[in-house]
């Protein structure tokens, strides 16, 4: 049974969430205030937090920084009014992995969280000892770890997981709906700008040119494709 925070102060819509995941199967506590989140978070102690931005008495995306300064690392879904390119940058940056612009259809909702929750629970495995070179990055497969001139880089868990389908993939295009799959675990009719915000800042920590891309290259219309500098050896599959 996986514990579930909703983070909610519009009642209906809490409330409402909170019905359909207790019949998933869900264990689900509701909080409508930044201090009740964190209270719950501490008692609770939940696997996956749906967050609303606009809480009465702060930013719930402060609040997510927080959590995760504090070593909260379960999956984190947004919920926000706000559906500008920029707030859901934002959010990805503050340590959401996945963001639901209001109003959101209840099935897909619940799509989204089968999803995360699926791939929260799945342990990731890399035996490879090889290193990958992309630019002055260096990616350890075996240890998760990520350097540029030898200075740690810190990859969010989704963003590590999509490097590695990249890496699956390395020098093919891959499609946003294969990587909605791969690394989210989307079915079929999902759509969604999670891949594109993601790979924004992907690039961003390992030092690809945001403007004419060296290494992660959009391949318009059909996908990304990565090329890697360096030695590769194949990421294990999941």
């Amino acid at each position: 049974m996986t514990r579930v925070l909703v983070v909610e102060d519009n009642t209906t819509i809490a409330d409402g969430i909170a019905l359909n995941l207790q019949l998933e199967g869900c264990d689900v506590r509701v909080a409508s205030t930044v201090q009740q989140a964190r209270a719950l978070v501490a008692s609770f102690a939940p696997e996956l937090l749906l967050l609303d931005i606009m809480l009465p008495d702060g930013d719930g995306l402060s609040l997510l920084e927080t959590l995760r300064s504090d070593g909260f690392n379960g999956p984190v879904l947004v919920l926000s009014a706000r559906g500008a390119e920029a707030e859901k940058l934002r959010g990805f940056r503050a340590g959401a992995d996945d963001y639901v612009t209001k109003p959101f259809g209840l099935r897909e909702l619940l799509a989204r969280v089968s999803a995360l929750t699926r791939r929260a629970s799945r342990t990731l495995e890399s035996e490879d000892r090889e290193h990958v070179m992309i630019g002055d990055a260096v990616i350890s497969l075996r240890a998760r770890t990520v350097t540029r001139a030898g200075d740690p880089v810190i990859l969010r868990p989704r963003e590590w997981d999509l490097l590695l389908a990249l890496l699956r993939h390395r020098s093919a295009v891959v499609s946003r709906s294969s990587l909605l799959r791969e690394v989210w675990g989307y079915g079929a009719g999902v759509h969604s700008r999670t891949v594109d915000t993601h790979m924004v800042e992907l690039r961003r920590k390992l030092g690809d040119d945001p403007v004419q891309p060296r290494y992660i290259l959009t391949v318009r219309k059909l996908g990304y494709r990565l090329v890697p500098d360096g030695p590769l050896a194949s990421p294990s599959r999941r």
